[in-house]
């Protein structure tokens, strides 16, 4: 049996934090696991960090039944993994009674159905390894819920407190867990916002953070006893 190599699955990885986590656990993971639904996306990520680990591209829509099952598989075949990077999401902006209730299942399915099977896939196979991390990318509007993201906030609070209740359970098992809570950062969610009506040329510049950034102090924030993380704090 060949020797275990250290592995990161990390969800939304076409862009935005999801890329910048790729790039930034490609120095500590010799496997990467880069989920998102853009093929096109994946694979110049998979170009771009040739060389530096081994990167396999799954194309899903993890707020679909078939989606989670394909990442489920992968995770099946190329793991067990040290990393799991649930980063996947997307936010709608309006009053609640106003916009489609499609929507509004989609973010549930995406940002509680899919984090809770997959972190459940994972853990079992860190308990064996003796350890591995879990972040699960929430938001700092859970800190101050507000009107006009009132599902998407209410998922990411779910994030923080099933990330706090299962950090309490795997106490001693060397497995970490993180809440990672970023406020406004420069991405394509902030584009996507911007459809719905978001203008974010009225959030001063010195509120926005870069992904690198969030990131950086995401990862260095496994080495402390914090679960719930605010980038910039």
């Amino acid at each position: 049996m060949s020797a275990h190599k250290t592995t990161a699955l990390v969800t939304g990885a076409s862009a935005g934090l999801g890329r910048e986590f790729c790039r930034q656990l490609a120095g500590s993971c010799e496997v990467i696991i880069a989920v998102a639904r853009r093929a096109e996306a994946l694979h110049a990520l998979a170009a771009e960090l040739e060389g530096r680990a081994e990167v396999h591209c799954v194309e899903a829509d993890l707020a679909s039944v078939e989606g989670v099952a394909r990442t489920m598989e992968a995770l099946r075949q190329q793991g067990p993994v040290d990393y799991l990077v649930n980063n996947a999401g997307f936010s709608t902006y309006g009053g609640f009674g106003d916009l489609p209730l499609e929507g509004q299942r989609q973010m549930i399915s995406l940002h509680i159905d899919a984090t809770v099977t997959l972190c459940r896939a994972a853990i079992p196979f860190m308990r064996e390894l003796g350890g591995g991390a879990i972040i699960n990318v929430s938001s700092l509007v859970t800190m101050a819920p507000g009107k006009d993201v009132a599902v998407y906030g209410a998922t990411k609070a779910f994030l923080n407190y099933f990330s706090q209740a299962i950090q309490q359970e795997l106490a001693g098992t060397g497995i970490r867990v993180q809440a990672l809570c970023p406020g406004f950062t420069r991405t394509e969610f902030q584009d996507v916002m911007g459809s719905y009506g978001f203008d974010k040329s009225r959030v001063p510049d010195e509120f926005w953070m870069d992904t690198e950034e969030v990131v950086r102090e995401s990862l260095a924030a496994l080495a402390s006893d914090d679960v719930l993380v605010v980038p910039g704090e």
